[in-house]
């Protein structure tokens, strides 16, 4: 498969934030797609080290004691965000891929992963397995679970992903992690990822850079909804 037409794309190589401001910088690109038009690949890391994100319908007894956790607004199970790498792409409705099911768009968002990871001599495979039904999706974590269109290392799990579909498009939230730290540079890992993007889906990358507006959305965002109580501890 190969994507004909060249697209144009923007790319945000975001610094480290709080738990709570790294998803409502999500949400707020999911929530301003629209208007921009055009997908944003977003990369970036997390101030804390001891830090969890947990899927959607997860429990909040689901954290490892002595980690702070948020809640994230898509699926999949619990994240460490020690020593991975984090990244999100949000698709405004319309796009092409708002028209695949939701397993071809995993496919495309994490073939371009794969051909970042190929680039560096990391030759990961895509996962043809499902999740088993005995495992409680309420408390699972996410990398010792692998499911279709994840990347594997070894017949290990090194990237999972989940997404978010609305009216405004897709938020597709990922996670690279090798079991310790990066192989290779945070900033050669991102190079590489973009470039394996702009190969696999025939893009033009240009960086993003957020205004004032949408960051105080955002950070009004983290503070009301990501950092509250009713948010985190729902289940």
């Amino acid at each position: 498969m190969s994507v004909e037409t060249r697209e144009f794309w923007k790319l945000w190589s975001d610094g480290p934030r709080s738990a709570a401001m790294n998803m409502a910088v999500d949400e707020t690109l999911l929530l301003t797609a629209a208007e921009r038009g055009v997908p944003v690949l977003r990369f970036y890391a997390w101030e804390c080290e001891r830090v969890v994100s947990i899927g959607y319908v997860q429990r909040a007894d689901a954290v490892p004691a002595g980690y702070q956790f948020v809640r994230r607004p898509t699926g999949g199970g619990v994240v460490h965000h020690d020593f991975d790498f984090t990244y999100s792409v949000a698709v405004p409705n319309g796009h092409w891929l708002t028209g695949l099911d939701r397993t071809m768009s995993y496919d495309w968002i994490n073939r371009s992963v794969q051909e970042g990871l190929r680039s560096l001599r990391v030759a990961a495979a895509l996962a043809d397995q499902e999740i088993g039904g005995q495992v409680d999706r309420g408390t699972m974590v996410c990398f010792a679970n692998p499911t279709r269109y994840d990347l594997l290392l070894d017949g290990r799990k090194i990237a999972g992903s989940a997404q978010r579909r609305t009216r405004e498009g897709i938020l597709h939230q990922g996670s690279l992690h090798f079991g310790g730290p990066l192989p290779v540079p945070r900033d050669c890992l991102a190079d590489a990822l973009a470039a394996g993007f702009a190969t696999t889906l025939n893009l033009v990358l240009e960086p993003f850079c957020p205004d004032e507006t949408m960051l105080a959305f955002a950070e009004e965002l983290a503070r009301e909804k990501y950092a509250a109580a009713d948010w985190n501890h729902r289940r």
